[in-house]
């Protein structure tokens, strides 16, 4: 059977009723999250597939990797969306694994109506995941830098 996307899950949700919430979580289990950390479980499997240590994600997104392994582990939350958008640009996510990782962590999808989220839709989607260079297409159109996060932890 092929997979069901969130859309689909969504629709079958808007046609059930508080009786057969059951009966959803029985048909649709392979595809119900298990874990209730699912952040961490997402950002893991997408190292994984990549072949990416997470130890290189922190020096490239400069964030120190005490405070990294612990929003990784989703034992520390942040409320700054550019963390989570530095890990996704260090990790070289794509702007549909970007998209993902923000929304499964609880933050705002990048969005295209927004000047800033603009320039970072179109550093994604031209390869350009160095913080620097983002950091300068940000500053070449007015806007601010990602969110500095070195010394956090």
């Amino acid at each position: 059977m092929d997979e069901k996307t969130t859309s689909t899950l969504t629709e079958v949700l808007q046609k059930t009723s508080p009786d057969n919430i059951a009966e959803y979580f029985f048909e649709n289990e392979k595809y119900i999250l298990k874990t209730d950390k699912p952040f961490a479980a997402y950002m893991r499997s997408m190292f994984k597939r990549k072949g990416i240590k997470q130890q290189d994600v922190f020096l490239a997104a400069d964030i120190s990797e005490g405070y990294g392994y612990k929003l990784i582990a989703e034992e520390k939350r942040t409320r700054q969306r550019d963390l989570i958008l530095r890990l996704c640009l260090a990790s070289r996510f794509s702007l549909e694994e970007t998209q993902r990782a923000l929304k499964i962590y609880g933050m705002a999808p990048l969005y295209p109506r927004m000047r800033r989220d603009a320039v970072l839709i179109v550093a994604i989607n031209t390869g350009n995941y160095e913080i620097t260079i983002v950091d300068e297409m940000l500053a070449k159109h007015g806007m601010e830098p990602l969110y500095a996060c070195s010394g956090l932890e």
